[in-house]
């Protein structure tokens, strides 16, 4: 059931931003931008943390649980670090799934042969 419930979150989540894509002439660029921003903000009001934990990947795989991540270690940062955690706390916390991004963006390039648009 936890499965479904993954899906089906993260479905809503990715149908609603897909519908404020259509609807508004905000590029997809500043749509991540402001998920991320959601993110981050709901994880400092602690909602989004509840809501994670209730539909599991469904809410920490889109853009959203990314930005919270980066919230996360920015106060874990600041409680350890002080007022250099602000500018520390973010690039720890995202440094693996980051990381993890460019390496297997990079050997998909040379297993498929990237070509430019023409």
């Amino acid at each position: 059931m936890d499965y479904v419930k993954a899906f089906l979150v993260g479905g809503v989540i990715c149908a609603l931003i897909q519908i404020l894509m259509d609807n508004t002439k905000l590029m997809p660029g500043r749509i991540m931008v402001l998920l991320v921003v959601a993110g981050s903000i709901l994880g400092a009001v602690g909602i989004y943390e509840p809501f994670s934990q209730w539909a599991g990947a469904g809410a920490t795989v889109p853009l959203l649980g990314f930005g919270n991540s980066l919230w996360k270690g920015v106060w874990k940062s600041m409680g350890e670090d002080g007022f250099l955690g602000i500018f520390k706390g973010g690039f720890t916390a995202s440094a693996v799934g980051i990381s993890g991004a460019l390496i297997f963006g990079y050997i998909g390039s040379i297993l498929f042969k990237p070509k430019m648009k023409s």
